[in-house]
């Protein structure tokens, strides 16, 4: 998938529905980090770190979180024994400039290669470092995972979609009739490419991004080592809510494996 490709979504109807940036005002303190992606350009995040040796997982957040939400849903990654790492996007939290398909997709790679150097010189377990998408996020996150290869230890797609156009018409876009199925967000392609562990995740009541989608994501995932969980009930933004238990009875099963 060329930026080229992806450019063509740069489109003001189409940013306007993907993207809903809010800005996180709060003081920097001990979880803050930041990501150089640009000349003058810093990524915002938030790192709640367990043990040096515990597996590190980050996320992409859906379009209309930042980072610091996750503040709340951190402790469960740390009675897991999970470092959590969730970034921002351009214009999200603590971030500069302004969301863009093509830069979204060349942040979440500039962000990985840090990560991994930041958690080295730190003395965390590079070697245990997951990658996961929320919504949105799932293309940041397949981004990464589909030109890591063994890199990293595994993929979570919470929520993920497999066909962007259809997203974008659900959610009161343009019609785009004139870019291909393939344009953009190429999820589906990426993911059979992605080598490592793969676990998804989706409500069976998600009229946002419906069960098919997940479903499809998995279906097309050719890891060697797969699993999807589908959560009874669950609606696109309250899947822990739902489902804690067998949530994190999964991710779990997952880093551990």
């Amino acid at each position: 998938m060329s930026r080229e490709e992806c450019k063509r979504l740069d489109q003001a109807d189409v940013l306007r529905i993907l993207f809903h940036p809010r800005r996180d005002n709060t003081p920097d303190d001990e979880q803050t980090v930041r990501f150089s992606v640009a000349d003058d350009i810093e990524i915002g995040g938030r790192f709640h770190p367990a043990d040096k040796d515990a597996p590190v997982i980050l996320l992409f957040h859906g379009n209309g979180e930042i980072a610091s939400d996750y503040d709340m849903i951190a402790p469960f990654y740390l009675e897991n024994g999970i470092s959590l790492l969730v970034v921002d996007y351009r214009g999200y939290g603590k971030s500069g400039g302004r969301p863009t398909v093509s830069t979204l997709l060349d942040d979440a790679l500039a962000v990985y290669r840090q990560t991994g150097k930041g958690l080295a010189d730190h003395g965390y377990q590079y070697s245990r470092l997951f990658v996961m998408g929320r919504s949105l996020g799932s293309a940041a996150a397949l981004e990464i995972a589909a030109e890591a290869g063994k890199s990293i230890s595994g993929l979570i797609i919470e929520s993920g979609f497999s066909n962007p156009l259809a997203l974008i018409n659900r959610l009161g876009g343009p019609s785009l009739k004139e870019l291909e199925e393939t344009c953009g967000f190429d999820n589906l392609k990426k993911i059979e490419r992605v080598e490592a562990p793969t676990l998804i995740i989706h409500g069976e009541e998600d009229f946002i991004i419906p069960l098919e989608e997940g479903e499809a994501l998995f279906k097309g995932c050719k890891a060697k080592r797969k699993e999807f969980l589908s959560v009874p009930g669950a609606g696109h933004n309250d899947l822990i809510v739902r489902g804690l238990r067998q949530y994190f009875k999964a991710i779990r099963k997952l880093v551990s494996g």
